[in-house]
C-alpha cells in the first residue's frame, strides 16, 4: 500500500514521526509485499524544517511522476491556518484524493483539505484551538470539535498532533485487525483508544467571548462568586442591564446561554483545582459551586466524557494524592 505524508516547512514533527512509527511497526510483522510503503510529499524533493527545528529528508515534490496513492495523509503546523496554498498543489491534493482509498489529515493539516474543497458535506475534526475557525472558513463542514478523530466515507481527519497516532491505530486496525493495532500501541506505550475527547485538553472559554464588556464583566463576576448559586437576575444586576437586555445581548456575543457559560466556568476552576491540589473531590465541588460530587462527576462526565477522577489522575498525575 503506498501512503504519502504531506509535509513543508514548518510542519510539526510530531504529526510526521506518529504515523511513521504506527506504520513502521506495523511494517515489522507484516510479510514484505504486504507492508506500507511510506513517502513523505512536500513541494519538492529535499528538506523541510519542522518548526522544532528537526529536519525532514521529502523524496518527492508533489509535481513530480503523478504517482497514484493508496493513503494520503496531510500533517500540520503552528502557522498551517494562515496559510493559502498554491493552485498546482490544490489540484493534485484533489486528483490524489478522487483516486485514493482513503485520505484525511493530521491536525490543522485539514485547513488544505479545506482549501480543496475536500471538506464539504463532510463529518471533520482539527485541533481544538482551531475548530471554530476552520467552522468559519469553511461553513459546509460539519466540524465535530471534541472528537479525538472521525471517519466520513474515505475520509479521515484528527485532533491535535498525538492524535495523529490515534487515527493511524485506526487505519492499521481497519487493514489488519484490532490485534495488531493493539501491539502496535502497547509498544509504543500509547492508548489503543483514549477515553474522552479533546475537551479534556483545552479551556472551554475561548477568548473571542470575553470581547464584549457585558461577556467580560459577567465572566469575572462569576470567577468571584463561583461557590454561589447565580441566577440570570443576579448576571443581569451584576453588569447593571435588566434581564431582557441580558439574555439578548449574551446570546449575541457569548453565543451560548447564561447557565452554560457558568457551568464552562465552573468546570474550568474545577479543573484547575484538581491538577493543582489535592483537595478531596466534595471540596473542589463545594468551591466551585456544584451541589456535591455527583454533580461534578456528572457535568465532567458530560462534557469531557471523563469523571473528575480520571480527570485527576491523567493531568495531577504522581504529584497528586488519590482523590
Amino acid at each position: 500500500m503506498k501512503v504519502a505524508l504531506v509535509a513543508f516547512d514548518g510542519v510539526q514533527a510530531l504529526d510526521v514521526a506518529g504515523p511513521l512509527d504506527v506504520f513502521a511497526e506495523a511494517n515489522s510483522s507484516l510479510a514484505e509485499s504486504q507492508r506500507y510503503q511510506v513517502c513523505l510529499v512536500g513541494r519538492q524533493a529535499g528538506s523541510v524544517s519542522c518548526s522544532n527545528g528537526m529536519q525532514l529528508s521529502v523524496q518527492f515534490g508533489y509535481a513530480e511522476p503523478d504517482v497514484q496513492y493508496d493513503l494520503i495523509l496531510v500533517a500540520g503546523g503552528p502557522h498551517l491556518p494562515d496559510v493559502q496554498p498554491p493552485s498546482d498543489f490544490l489540484a493534485w491534493l484533489r486528483r490524489q484524493a478522487q483516486g485514493a482509498a482513503r485520505f484525511g489529515s493530521v491536525c490543522n493539516g485539514t485547513f488544505l483539505l479545506g482549501h480543496a474543497g475536500l471538506l464539504d458535506g463532510k463529518k471533520v475534526t482539527t485541533h481544538w484551538a482551531v475548530a471554530s475557525r476552520l467552522a468559519e472558513e469553511f461553513p459546509l463542514a460539519c466540524v465535530q470539535p471534541d472528537s479525538i478523530f472521525i471517519r466520513d466515507g474515505r475520509l479521515f481527519t484528527s485532533a491535535g498532533v498525538t492524535a495523529g497516532i490515534d487515527l493511524c491505530l485506526s487505519l492499521v486496525s481497519e487493514d489488519w485487525g484490532h490485534e495488531m493495532a493493539v501491539r502496535i500501541a502497547k509498544q509504543l506505550v500509547v492508548y489503543i483508544r483514549r477515553e474522552g475527547g479533546q475537551s479534556q485538553y483545552s479551556p472551554f472559554l475561548a477568548a473571542g467571548q470575553e470581547s464584549d464588556p457585558i461577556v467580560g464583566k459577567v465572566h469575572q463576576y462569576v470567577r468571584d462568586h463561583i461557590a454561589d448559586t447565580l441566577s440570570i437576575e443576579q448576571l443581569a444586576s451584576a453588569v447593571s442591564v435588566s434581564r431582557r437586555t441580558f439574555s439578548r445581548m449574551f446570546a449575541k456575543y457569548a453565543k451560548v446561554t447564561p447557565s452554560t457559560f457558568v457551568e464552562q466556568i465552573r468546570v474550568d476552576t474545577a479543573r484547575k483545582l484538581l491538577e493543582d491540589s489535592d483537595a478531596p473531590l466534595k471540596t473542589v465541588a463545594f468551591q466551585c459551586g456544584f451541589h456535591n460530587a455527583t454533580h461534578m462527576r456528572m457535568t465532567f462526565s458530560r462534557r469531557l466524557n471523563v469523571t473528575p477522577q480520571q480527570y485527576r489522575q491523567r493531568f495531577r498525575g504522581e504529584a497528586g494524592a488519590p482523590a
